[in-house]
């Protein structure tokens, strides 16, 4: 069976037959990758990914002036707090860090003061999520800084983010699921799209690393990006039918329109663009299902801890924030029940 490989990547079996795979990129150095079909390809093909961005990051090295933004974020890259992070944080925050860096890296880090530090934010303030994500990234270099003696303080100290009143993502109602499902028939790679982010609740960087590796008996099991955790879910018969009308000779589930993988980000943007097409208004995303899938487990009685496991979730306060109006309806009508039943027969006829 011809495998879809991704970028850079060599498999070749030897002639005793023994498969062999390799990330190769020019100028780089080679990288030993497990075979693709086993459950860890995924992960080390991005670390490889990583390690190579991170090398051509580094060439460029001497000619960085110490003492500036340029200086300490180069630091930042060698520094066991990024080191320690995993692949798809490492690319959330570098996404802040090299903006910052391409319109600050000429600025001496002891030249941000508290003032500047509150202008920058004030001028993300129409993204207030995005602005208290920006100074929290601010607050680990500035800590930095005062560990390599760049700066004596940390002008970030006491100033307090935006306040944002929102329940988050905006969870798909059934009818948007029903209307989503009625534009994009089972056999397209949009619908199959819906049914492994609305069945599975798993986040966008793990939908995208999914494939026919991580399926055996009937459920689907694989390490979370983000938490590291081992999450085993039943497929259920919707996602079953959607994945039973797809090609299967592909690593992953979901390929982009040029036979690659998507990223993480990159499907995000695609999901949105399927939505418009099929009227699904703006704000509805990929996450959101994650929520709509949760909520549905809450209203079929799913506990908060089989929430929790289902989403690989680590803590209930992350799955109650999905979940609480659904317990609020369930145990509102749960008390209902226990009202009429209590009621005096004369009572309840009248």
């Amino acid at each position: 069976m011809k495998l879809n490989l991704p970028p850079f990547v060599h498999y070749y079996r030897d002639r005793h037959g023994k498969a062999h795979c390799y990330f190769r990129r020019r100028g780089c150095p080679t990288v030993t990758l497990p075979l693709p079909w086993e459950p860890n390809f995924r992960m080390a093909y991005e670390e490889a990914l990583s390690g190579t961005a991170l090398q051509k990051q580094q060439i460029g090295k001497s000619k960085v002036v110490p003492g500036t933004v340029d200086d300490l974020i180069a630091k930042y890259y060698e520094s066991k707090e990024w080191l320690a992070l995993r692949e798809s944080s490492k690319a959330t925050y570098k996404n802040m860090l090299e903006k910052f860096r391409a319109e600050n890296g000429h600025r001496r880090v002891a030249s941000l003061d508290r003032k500047t530090v509150k202008r920058m934010l004030a001028n993300r303030a129409s993204t207030p999520a995005a602005a208290n994500n920006w100074l929290d990234r601010l607050r680990i270099l500035m800590r930095l800084a005062m560990d390599e003696n760049m700066r004596d303080d940390d002008p970030t100290y006491g100033i307090k983010p935006y306040k944002i009143e929102s329940d988050g993502f905006k969870s798909w109602e059934p009818e948007k699921i029903a209307a989503y499902r009625a534009h994009y028939p089972i056999g397209t790679k949009q619908r199959l799209a819906l049914e492994l982010a609305y069945c599975t609740i798993q986040r966008r960087s793990d939908l995208v690393r999914m494939g026919p590796q991580h399926i055996r008996d009937g459920w689907l099991r694989i390490t979370q990006q983000k938490t590291g955790v081992d999450v085993g879910i039943p497929v259920l018969p919707e996602l079953q039918a959607a994945l039973d009308a797809m090609p299967k000779n592909n690593l992953c589930f979901l390929m982009t329109d040029l036979g690659r993988p998507f990223t993480a980000a990159g499907f995000g943007g695609w999901f949105r663009d399927q939505c418009e097409a099929a009227g699904i208004p703006i704000g509805y995303s990929a996450h959101g299902l994650r929520k709509a899938g949760a909520t549905r487990l809450a209203e079929h009685g799913a506990t908060d801890h089989e929430i929790m496991a289902w989403g690989g979730w680590t803590t209930l306060a992350e799955v109650q924030r999905y979940t609480k109006k659904a317990n609020r309806d369930r145990l509102a009508e749960n008390g209902g029940n226990k009202l009429l039943t209590g009621l005096k027969p004369e009572q309840k006829s009248g």
